[in-house]
C-alpha cells in the first residue's frame, strides 16, 4: 500500500499525525503534513487507514 498527502489540500489540522504519528510528519512552519516515504508498511496500514478517513480535507491519498 502508497499513501501520501495531496499539498494543494491539507490545512494542517494535523490529526493524521495524532492517528498515524509514525507515517505522518507534520512541517514546523505550519503543521501540515507530509508522508516522506510513500510506501506504508504493513503494520501501520490500519493507522494511515484511520488518518484518511479522519482527514477533514481528504488530502490522504491511498494506492492499494
Amino acid at each position: 500500500m502508497k499513501a501520501w498527502v495531496d499539498e494543494t489540500k491539507c490545512q494542517g489540522h494535523t490529526l493524521c499525525a495524532m492517528a498515524a504519528g509514525e507515517f505522518f510528519v507534520l512541517s514546523d512552519e505550519d503543521g501540515h503534513a507530509s508522508a516522506p516515504d510513500q510506501h506504508v508498511p504493513p503494520e501501520l496500514e490500519a493507522k494511515v487507514r484511520l488518518a484518511a478517513g479522519g482527514c477533514p480535507e481528504q488530502a490522504i491519498v491511498i494506492e492499494a
